[in-house]
């Protein structure tokens, strides 16, 4: 059986059924319906089993577009979310992203697939642990750091693209600072109860031109420059 994705191990038939494959189809349908139009990330979630990324008592409802919690206080975000962001990025084949929060996986395993060279940063070990057991056993490459994701990663900046999977009452300077210019960074932005999903494009002069998007709810994001 052929790789169901670049650099990813083989999948036996009990690991992604046509069951799977036919729930991820519907799925594909109804975010289009809901307005994911960049035909690259549809396709590559198309691909991308998220059973593999939620508990398997989850699985006959992994392809409905809802989050789930994954342990450690956290969740993985709905399929929408996932799309919607990554269709903002404006991801490039060989971008250089920072993912905050590694969370389940799955919006990793979404970026690594459409071609980008990623940092991912989770807090909470026992995520971080899972996580990236579970990417590396799948064959796709990051650098994975457990850390503070509020502040980002110095060493391996500036980025491309920047995407918080947090909500946070503020943009931490730290991640403004990491950011190239013309760069983009997705973020959302609120109180605990609900964010602003907010796109920051980084101009020559080094400010910041932030556009206000929708509504959304995350987990909070935990650090020194997030609250």
């Amino acid at each position: 059986m052929k790789a169901l994705i670049r650099g990813m191990i083989e999948l036996t038939k009990d690991q992604d059924t046509y069951k799977d494959k036919g729930a991820r189809k519907r799925l594909i349908e109804e975010l289009k319906q809901k307005g994911i139009i960049d035909k690259t990330v549809l396709d590559v979630m198309l691909k991308i089993p998220r059973h593999l990324f939620i508990h398997k008592d989850f699985r006959s409802h992994a392809y409905q577009d809802k989050a789930f919690p994954i342990g450690s206080g956290q969740t993985i975000s709905q399929p929408y979310t996932v799309a919607f962001q990554t269709q903002i990025l404006h991801i490039e084949k060989g971008d250089k992203v920072l993912e905050i929060g590694t969370g389940s996986g799955y919006q990793a395993a979404v970026l690594i697939e459409m071609g980008v060279n990623l940092v991912t940063i989770e807090r909470q070990e026992a995520l971080y642990l899972k996580t990236k057991k579970l990417l590396t056993d799948l064959g796709m490459k990051a650098n994975f750091i457990l850390g503070d994701g509020s502040l980002g990663k110095y060493e391996d900046g500036p980025f491309d693209k920047i995407i918080v999977t947090a909500g946070a009452p503020k943009v931490p300077m730290a991640l403004v600072n990491q950011l190239k210019i013309g760069g983009i960074m997705i973020i959302p932005v609120g109180n605990e109860e609900e964010q602003i999903m907010h796109s920051l494009v980084k101009k020559a002069d080094g400010e910041i031109e932030a556009i206000p998007l929708t509504k959304f709810r995350f987990v909070p994001l935990i650090g020194e420059q997030a609250w």
